[in-house]
């Protein structure tokens, strides 16, 4: 039986939602917002932290939420399971709006849903394995079972050999990785993740993400991930939403948003994993060509429409002349290749027009960023 099944059981409401108030397709999914907005009461008047949102989270899926500062992320993230109080529209788990749940079912609720944190929120005093066991300690789980749960996460998360560890012994991985363990001590059907990677150097995060993308295939549950790190959302999102001052201004699969984003808050989140024109190119870029030896710059960008990797020696030899690779690169997400190369183009009989006409059988996006000697 799986996490969301069990959720679904436990919970009476979630047997007996009434599906024929919402659209077929939307039947499957895990986690929905109908509508939401959030309002806070500020210095100045109210404050709008979240407005109109409609989004659906499927079963099992690692779902990417990312903004600015003070987009609303974390109050999104939070009404998930009832820590925030939304002021309008509902949040329906597995069809059922948590909105009615009383005191008694939301403890069993949030029980069933698992959360990690930016600064781990471990207790110092306390070992690696109290700091495990202590939620099922409250929950009232006899001994043995916390004995076997606990040393069965410690060994999912990799600190078997941590277990009589006080947090100020831990480095900021391993602290995290007590976090996910006391995170999944209910069997949770949903994983919520607050900035979870934020305060970690690269290397670690790399190792928390793998982490997390194991135990959502290993167990099946659904992961929703908030960040202000594109590379995080790269390197484990399925989907991802984008929000701006409370509103969503994108959302898609994690391959169509970094290929081809739309809106300006997209694309200034996606520029620090871009490869900006170099400085000292910039500075020697001319609108025409001064010389009969100046060489074409052309920008080709790969975004995704196409999975397989561009044939370089084809596109070298259909564009003619001497072609040297600038800068750039090309990387597959979800199975689609993404990327963009600066190249430059001489001694071609092509004009440049005709250059962008046969490099756009293999990239998506062409255009002529001018002509250097």
């Amino acid at each position: 039986m799986t996490a969301a099944t069990q959720l679904r059981l436990e919970i009476p409401e979630l047997k007996n939602a009434r599906h024929t108030e919402l659209h077929p397709e939307l039947n499957r999914a895990h986690v929905r917002f109908i509508g939401l907005g959030k309002t806070y009461n500020g210095q100045q008047g109210p404050v709008a932290a979240l407005q109109g949102i409609d989004l659906a989270i499927q079963h099992g899926e690692v779902f990417g939420i990312i903004g600015r500062s003070g987009a609303g992320k974390s109050s999104l993230i939070r009404t998930i399971n009832r820590l925030e109080q939304p002021s309008t529209g509902r949040v329906l788990i597995d069809q059922v709006d948590i909105g009615e749940f009383d005191e008694d079912r939301l403890v069993a609720l949030r029980r069933r849903i698992g959360m990690i944190f930016q600064h781990f929120n471990l207790m110092s005093a306390k070992t690696v394995w109290q700091n495990v066991e202590l939620p099922l300690k409250v929950a009232g789980v006899p001994k043995d079972q916390r004995e076997q749960k606990v040393r069965e996460l410690l060994e999912l998360v990799g600190l078997q050999g941590k277990h009589t560890a006080y947090p100020a012994q831990l480095s900021g991985g391993q602290k995290q990785r007590v976090g996910i363990a006391r995170a999944l001590v209910h069997d949770p059907a949903i994983l919520l993740c607050d900035e979870a990677t934020s305060a970690l150097d690269p290397e670690t995060t790399q190792s928390i993400l793998g982490l997390l993308r194991e135990i959502n295939q290993r167990l099946g549950l659904t992961i929703v991930l908030i960040t202000h790190e594109m590379a995080v959302i790269r390197d484990i999102c399925d989907r991802v939403v984008v929000l701006e001052h409370g509103k969503i201004v994108e959302q898609g699969p994690v391959w169509e948003v970094f290929g081809n984003p739309q809106h300006e808050v997209s694309k200034t989140l996606l520029a620090p994993l871009q490869h900006a024109l170099p400085a000292e190119l910039q500075s020697r870029l001319q609108p025409h060509p001064y010389s009969v030896d100046a060489a074409v710059v052309l920008r080709l960008k790969f975004t995704g429409s196409a999975t397989d990797e561009p044939d370089l020696a084809a596109l070298f030899s259909a564009l003619g002349g001497r072609v040297r690779l600038l800068q750039g690169g090309v990387e597959r997400i979800q199975g689609h290749a993404l990327g963009q190369l600066l190249l430059a183009v001489t001694g071609s009989r092509l004009d440049a027009e005709e250059l962008c006409q046969r490099a756009s059988h293999w990239a998506q996006q062409v255009e002529v960023l001018g002509y250097v000697v």
